[in-house]
């Protein structure tokens, strides 16, 4: 039965739950334990309502390059990342868990609004994106499931019809980033999270703007980011020179444009 499939993944985040920087945060451990119950307890009960409907749920693997594609890209700047920041390599469990929690869910809302789930690489640039920009810190590390959570259900609740086509409208992982920063601004908790550490320890890399380039070349091939990534550069651009010639100081410590602005752009297939 294709519900075994997200059962697995449940039950691979719950077993998360055993590892030592789990179990020394209560917080985190309940994190953990509470996602899985929720997971477990949807399943129950889809499979209940499945049942008592006569409807088999079906399970189609298409893996789309520009997942797979991407979350490569996504991936080798993290671990590149990780080797000047430590806190990545030290975080690569957490982001694992949401990985897991991602597969599950998507899985059981996908099949609760339809019969057909179809199984690739999405989850992956999701979280990977999410992660390049916005870690909660341990003591409220259940809010990155949260994230998780509008993203996935803002991809496929909130959707369109495009040339013919049923699709998504807002980046899955663009939409819960930009609530939850707005949020962490007007609320004045960006002290949360890692924000202001991933902001600058990005810079620590040597020639971390080569390795972006590079790890996208295969996406701008495919499928033409580049449009993209200067639309974002020249926004950003503009804003900075504007509040320049207010103020009289740059908005940005670091650099006139932030990487991230160059990453996000170019490593977001379509």
């Amino acid at each position: 039965m294709p519900l075994t499939l997200p059962l697995a993944f449940t039950f691979g985040l719950a077993s998360l739950a055993l590892l030592a920087p789990v179990r020394q945060n209560m917080k985190v451990l309940l994190a953990f334990l509470g996602a899985a119950a929720v997971l477990l307890a949807w399943q129950a009960v889809l499979v209940v309502w499945a049942a008592s409907r006569g409807r088999m749920l079906m399970l189609e693997v298409i893996p789309k390059k520009q997942h797979y594609l991407q979350a490569c890209a996504q991936g080798s700047v993290l671990l590149y990342w990780g080797w000047y920041w430590p806190q990545v390599y030290a975080s690569l469990h957490l982001i694992l868990a949401q990985l897991l929690f991602a597969y599950a869910f998507d899985m059981l809302l996908g099949w609760s609004r339809r019969r057909t789930y179809t199984l690739g690489f999405a989850p992956f640039p999701v979280v990977f994106s999410i992660n390049l920009f916005l870690w909660f810190k341990p003591d409220w590390f259940y809010l990155q499931f949260v994230l998780v959570t509008l993203g996935f259900a803002a991809k496929e609740l909130i959707r369109w019809n495009k040339d013919g086509r049923h699709v998504h409208i807002f980046n899955p992982s663009s939409f819960p980033l930009s609530v939850a920063s707005l949020i962490l601004l007007l609320t004045g908790n960006t002290a949360t999270t890692w924000g202001p550490e991933i902001a600058t320890t990005q810079f620590n890399p040597p020639l971390i703007f080569l390795l972006i380039f590079l790890v996208a070349l295969p996406g701008q091939f495919l499928f033409g980011v580049a449009s993209m990534t200067l639309s974002a550069v020249g926004t950003f651009y503009a804003f900075c020179l504007g509040y320049y010639l207010a103020p009289g100081s740059h908005y940005f410590l670091e650099l006139p444009i932030p990487i991230a602005t160059i990453g996000s752009g170019s490593m977001t297939f379509p």
